[in-house]
Formats: C-alpha cells, sequence, structure tokens
C-alpha cells in the first residue's frame, strides 16, 4: 500500500468523527442561545463566552471537513433539549450536558488510526471537559464516556457470577466472573 493510499484511508476514516464532532457543536452553539437566555450576571457572561468558543470550533470543524473533500453537515433548525429548561438551574445543567456531548464526540477521534487526527481530538475534548466539569461544579471519572447505569445496588453478586462456568470448566469450580471470559487464564 502507497503512502497516499494509506493517508487517503484514514482521512476517510476520520470523517465520520469529524461529522459528529461538528454536529456536537452545531447543538452547543443552538443549546447555549437556550440556556444563556435564562441565565443572569457572571453565568450568562460565561455562557456567551461558551457560546462564542463552540461558534469557533464550529468553523474549525467545517474547514477541517470541507479540506477532507466532504460536505460538513449542516445544522438543524431547532434540537431537542434532554430536559425542561425553564431556570438558571436548568440551564447550567443545560451547559454541562451541551459540554459533555462535546467532549465524547471528540474522544471518538481517539479512536481513528491517523495520528495528527488523535492528537486533534485528545486536545479538543480537554476544554469542553473543564467546561463541563465548570457548569456541573464537580468532575466525573472517565470525561466524554458514558456513566455506568449500574449503581452499587444493581452490581452481580458473587453468587450469580458463581453460576456462570466457562464450559471447559464444567465440574471444576472455576467461575468466570469478569465477562465472557477469565482475563487471568490462557
Amino acid at each position: 500500500m502507497t503512502t497516499a493510499t494509506s493517508a487517503s484511508r484514514q482521512a476517510t476514516q476520520a470523517v465520520a468523527p469529524l461529522q459528529a464532532a461538528l454536529a456536537a457543536e452545531h447543538a452547543a452553539v443552538y443549546g447555549y442561545g437556550v440556556a444563556g437566555a435564562m441565565l443572569s450576571g457572571a453565568d450568562q457572561a460565561t455562557a456567551l463566552t461558551d457560546w462564542k468558543i463552540h461558534q469557533e470550533a464550529r468553523d474549525t470543524l467545517q474547514e477541517m471537513i470541507g479540506k477532507l473533500g466532504t460536505t460538513p453537515v449542516a445544522a438543524s433548525a431547532a434540537y431537542a433539549l434532554p430536559f425542561t429548561v425553564d431556570d438558571a438551574r436548568s440551564a447550567r445543567r443545560l451547559a454541562a450536558a451541551l459540554e459533555d456531548g462535546v467532549t465524547r464526540a471528540y474522544l471518538a477521534l481517539v479512536a481513528v488510526t491517523d495520528p495528527a487526527m488523535r492528537t486533534f481530538g485528545a486536545l479538543a475534548m480537554l476544554p469542553p471537559a473543564n467546561r463541563a466539569a465548570a457548569w456541573r461544579g464537580s468532575t466525573v471519572a472517565f470525561p466524554g464516556m458514558q456513566q455506568s447505569p449500574l449503581r452499587a445496588s444493581h452490581r452481580p453478586s458473587l453468587a450469580a457470577a458463581r453460576q456462570r462456568e466457562h464450559p471447559g470448566d464444567r465440574g471444576r469450580g472455576t467461575v468466570n466472573v469478569i465477562g465472557d471470559r477469565d482475563p487471568l487464564r490462557p
């Protein structure tokens, strides 16, 4: 495979995550318009600054996608909000949710094979992760990753895990506690 073919394949692989990041930026631009209308004072000024940052990021992504020979995804006329935004508290929650969505979108770029795009994604996800933490008032363990829906009370017990044996281990008392295969066994 030639270097040009490899570079072309890497660029093609990056288009979908770049488009997803652009879509997230479009949604953030829209969402900050909603959030900003419910905020005042320093929070409204911060929302305005963040809105401008997302506009700049949107423009950068549109340019990057265009240089790859693809038409950038267009913004929607309106977006469904994840919850009702009717006061300053819900507006701050929306701002955090928007930033979490943008962080997730940039995280997807870290999985592409092009080192430049991976670096871009890794660096681009840091500012929205920090903004999400600022709006939320706390951090999350892994910014950009979906939080587990499991709570401590919903985790399977060791007794339940013991019921799932490896097919080759029947009768020997070996239990698969982690997923489909015990990572400690060859």
